[in-house]
């Protein structure tokens, strides 16, 4: 039976109508998730110069003062030159101080790169990482079809010459696998401080991350208090043009920022610009009509059946990382 209290589908349907009232929830939950449920003095965040971590530095920064309230540049030696400009931009704008912890050296003695590149020399024999830059993603071709994304390792060489080859399951994984000692390594620089502070740590996931399993577990998904987990990515832009991050944030495409050639965040894992993945996974989350929702995204209604069961693919494959310790 339709659901006649459900809004008819629309492009629109994200817009936040009231983001004064959002805002001032979010402040106000933030506030007291911190200094009452947690009982802590104040917040750590890792800030990337990034739309997600803005947004939530703005928000605790209003929540718990800009005194109370550490922001930390984690850069390594495949990170973006512009993030630590643009995270260093956004502290002082909000007046929050910013310290820099660069773990190169810590991945290096865990063999975080020499794994990768042993993985990615599988593939690509000539590959070396003083020539060559590197990044694996997502087929989109795959996007309306029934089968399971099929994952490729680039390498680009000192002229910008692609390179792009299938990577085999066990490569990938090993890819993967060394790459998270990077959120890993995050996680536990941020937990360092947090500590040494009595403060908590502030985590920086939207809504697709959490529930689309965009996240290392025990690395970015951990974190004491996530206050834009409930947000699509179109509704985070929608609070920082309110709080007044810097427009060159805004206007900065979502990388990944974890391998040494710049990939954004829909070749990574969305296989989807955020404006129209957002719009369908309310879409499938909501449980509306593929024929309604075709018909305002201007696709098929076969094409949007199997946009939505590739959801429900990511959603099956990473349900292990939301999930708590099992016990008996």
């Amino acid at each position: 039976m339709k659901n006649k209290d459900k809004r008819p589908f629309s492009k629109d349907i994200l817009i936040i109508h009231d983001i004064d009232a959002e805002c001032n929830r979010l402040i106000t939950n933030i506030r007291e998730g911190v200094l009452h449920k947690l009982n802590r003095l104040g917040g750590v965040i890792g800030i990337s110069g990034g739309i997600d971590s803005s947004v939530s530095m703005a928000l605790a920064a209003k929540a718990l003062g800009t005194e109370n309230v550490l922001g930390i540049m984690l850069p390594e030696q495949d990170s973006s030159s512009e993030s630590a400009l643009f995270a260093q931009k956004l502290a002082d704008r909000f007046d929050v101080k910013a310290i820099t912890e660069n773990i190169t050296e810590a991945l290096e003695g865990l063999g975080c790169y020499q794994r990768r590149d042993e993985a990615v020399r599988t593939v690509f024999p000539e590959y070396d990482p003083l020539h060559y830059k590197m990044k694996i993603g997502i087929r989109s071709s795959g996007l309306y079809t029934n089968l399971p994304p099929l994952f490729s390792v680039t390498i680009v060489d000192s002229k910008g010459k692609e390179q792009s080859k299938h990577v085999p399951a066990p490569e990938l994984r090993q890819i993967e696998a060394a790459s998270n000692f990077k959120q890993r390594c995050r996680m536990s620089m941020l937990y360092y401080h947090a500590e040494r502070l009595h403060y908590a740590v502030i985590g920086t996931p939207n809504k697709h991350e959490v529930e689309q399993g965009f996240f290392v577990k025990h690395g970015d998904g951990g974190a004491d208090v996530m206050p834009i987990a409930h947000l699509y990515k179109t509704q985070v832009y929608q609070l920082a043009h309110y709080l007044g991050i810097p427009e060159e944030i805004i206007d900065r495409t979502p990388t990944s920022d974890t391998y040494s050639a710049e990939q954004t965040q829909e070749e990574f894992f969305f296989q989807l610009p955020f404006q129209q993945m957002d719009l369908l996974w309310y879409a499938f989350k909501n449980k509306y009509d593929p024929q309604e929702v075709a018909s305002v995204m201007e696709r098929t209604a076969d094409e949007i059946n199997k946009v939505f069961a590739g959801f429900e693919r990511k959603i099956k494959t990473t349900e292990y990382l939301r999930m708590t310790p099992l016990t008996n």
